[in-house]
């Protein structure tokens, strides 16, 4: 036998023989994910409150904060899809929990401004909630006889209660328009009596949950947890993690031995009768320009051209999302009916090819929740290089801030701090695996996000393995006009800083709704690096934060636009060396959506108005120049040196 496939039965034969392999480091402490408590709440898998247990307690959209101000009861809070929400009630047994809008639960007239809508994976609307029509705005001529009257609504709202909520938000009108909104709700009352809509909103409505069962592993008495990096179920142990539940006997291990060896004997004879016939791609060790050890261990499954031209129907231009640097992306469907995104590139010169392998070679390697997922791709001998990622359905950051869904407004200042961080946190990551990995194309328009509004960063065409030791890789400057970092646009070296001072550029972006680069700006604010260190050096954060974000009574959101302006002018510094590391970006934005951020030990820093501004004094100008004409482009602009 090949003995290649001696020593994979060997090894699985010792591993088997254990009784059950830890799945994570022994760092994690079986007492990490006790249950909690938040007002009248037992908070347990597969939530977990992320101020109070680490992440492996609970499965990553299940992710909670207990609030308590100024002695009041504590609220357990909770983002889902459109926002932040309140929990009342999580019922367990039933894998549903009761939410709320926050702010309907302190407004004395509490209307919906949006519709909710199913599709919220791993939640979804449960069947016990009812529907109420809100309807503003309606043409004179319009029958709504049917309709109530809301007193307290300033515009003459109207709406109606009745029947199952399922998931439509159209409504049939005949003779004029209105602006409708749909809204589940779990309270009920009896139709054709007055109804209290401010307090049926209040009820909240319900949603059902899909997770692993725990069930197993509590019975044994472990703790349930989840693995981040595998995205598979933990059972926490006294002893050890364990896959499913504590004490797994020896025979499952012979068991899953004897399946094995018919699989791999099975794989024998198949490579015999056709060795040239392979189902995965896997690098030469020896790329120069890679690091062996772990270039060598890549694998991602090939796709054949056809099967991805079948896909996107030929490419059709109805089924392009957009346009990279290097390529166009078009949405596609596989025949195991998959929805993914194949991005197809321009050319296919040496210097595609190179990029397109460092890309699969690179993503192959990486795990994280905050990563767009690569399912696999061409053969880089096939006609066209093409690569088949997870698709994300909501558009990049850059389209809903200054883009096509500009218009749309939803992204909320919550919902901005959140893809702030869940950026931040995929970049340390990437910074933090061995060897670092440089992502050099950090830009709104390669932060995707997904249904629930969660953060996928994407494009790692660019991205360099970072030699361990090193200070910087020389190299000639790549990325996006705006975005790259001065220091490395002017002396050719590469740092995990360069990363930083783009994602400064993104913080900017997040809290002004503002181009990084546009030249029908006046010349000194073309760059929005530029136009935001002047801004906050001058006391004048107010005319560069997008008005709608907060009003001037919301003490609380401006100051923490205010605190997010404070790190975004410390990532852009031109010295790469006045920079923060990213992992200290990452805890200075937890922070301050915790509300615990600290200044420095100086005076409070009110960056606001010139008015009452008492901080950022005597700061030298840390800008980079103004960028000339030929950096108009939003697209990557690549270079001949790696």
């Amino acid at each position: 036998m090949n003995p290649g496939i001696l020593l994979s039965l060997k090894v699985f034969l010792i591993l088997s023989l254990v009784e059950d392999r830890p799945v994570l480091a022994a760092t994690i402490g079986s007492g990490d994910c006790q249950p909690q408590r938040c007002g009248n709440q037992t908070i347990k898998y597969p939530f977990w409150l992320s101020n109070k247990q680490p992440s492996y307690c609970g499965v990553p959209p299940f992710n909670v904060t207990c609030i308590s101000s100024g002695g009041l009861a504590e609220t357990l809070s909770f983002y889902v899809f459109d926002g932040l929400y309140h929990v009342k009630n999580i019922f367990y047994e039933n894998k549903s929990v009761q939410i709320t809008a926050a702010g309907f639960e302190d407004d004395r007239c509490p209307l919906p401004t949006f519709n909710i809508t199913s599709g919220l994976y791993p939640f979804d609307l449960s069947s016990a909630n009812k529907r109420i029509f809100f309807l503003s705005n309606c043409s004179s001529s319009m029958n709504l006889s049917a309709f109530q009257n809301i007193s307290c609504a300033a515009d003459g709202g109207l709406a109606y209660f009745g029947g199952e909520y399922n998931g439509s938000v159209k409504l049939n009108f005949s003779g004029g328009v209105c602006k409708l909104f749909v809204v589940p709700v779990v309270g009920y009352i009896d139709v054709g009596i007055d109804v209290n809509y401010s307090a049926l909103l209040r009820t909240g409505w319900l949603l059902n949950w899909t997770a692993p069962d725990c069930t197993e592993c509590s019975d044994s008495g472990g703790q349930c947890g989840f693995n981040d990096t595998t995205s598979k179920f933990m059972c926490i142990c006294p002893d050890r993690v364990h896959t499913r539940k504590c004490g797994v006997s020896v025979s499952a291990g012979f068991l899953a031995l004897a399946c094995a060896v018919g699989f791999l004997i099975y794989q024998y004879k198949k490579r015999k009768m056709n060795s040239t016939s392979s189902k995965f791609l896997t690098r030469n060790a020896s790329s120069s320009h890679m690091n062996t050890e772990v270039g060598a261990h890549f694998q991602t499954h090939l796709f054949s051209y056809g099967e991805l031209m079948a896909a996107t129907d030929c490419f059709d231009t109805s089924r392009e999302l957009g346009d990279g640097g290097f390529g166009t992306v078009y949405k596609g469907k596989l025949r195991d009916g998959r929805t993914v995104a194949v991005k197809r590139l321009y050319e296919r010169n040496y210097k595609r090819v190179e990029q397109f392998m460092n890309e699969v070679e690179i993503l192959s390697l990486l795990r994280h929740q905050n990563l767009v997922s690569l399912y696999g791709c061409t053969s880089h001998r096939s006609r066209e290089l093409l690569l088949v990622y997870e698709f994300v359905p909501n558009g990049t950051v850059a389209d809903h801030l200054h883009g096509s869904r500009a218009s749309e407004r939803i992204l909320t200042w919550p919902m901005r701090l959140n893809i702030a961080i869940e950026t931040a946190d995929a970049l340390a990551y990437l910074h933090a695996v061995d060897p670092p990995i440089i992502h050099r194309d950090v830009k709104t328009n390669n932060i995707l996000l997904d249904s629930s509004f969660h953060v996928k960063v994407a494009d790692f065409g660019l991205s360099r393995l970072f030699p361990v030791n090193a200070t910087h890789v020389s190299t000639a400057p790549q990325g996006t006009p705006g975005y790259v970092d001065p220091e490395y646009h002017q002396c050719f070296q590469l740092t995990d800083k360069s990363d930083v001072y783009s994602f400064g550029v993104v913080l900017v972006e997040l809290i002004s709704s503002k181009q990084a680069i546009d030249i029908t700006r006046q010349r000194s604010e073309i760059h929005l690096a530029n136009m935001a260190i002047t801004k906050i050096q001058n006391h004048e954060l107010e005319d560069l934060v997008d008005p709608e974000l907060c009003c001037p009574s919301d003490e609380v959101t401006k100051m923490m636009i205010t605190m997010v302006a404070e790190l975004a002018f410390r990532c852009l510094q031109s010295d790469g060396d006045m920079r923060p590391p990213i992992k200290e970006v990452l805890e200075g934005l937890r922070a301050i959506e915790s509300k615990t951020y600290k200044t420095d030990k100086r005076e409070k820093n009110d960056v606001w108005t010139q008015d009452d501004a008492t901080g950022v004094r005597n700061i030298a100008v840390f800008s980079p120049d103004c960028v000339t004409g030929k950096w108009v482009s939003q697209s990557t602009t690549p270079n001949t040196s790696q």
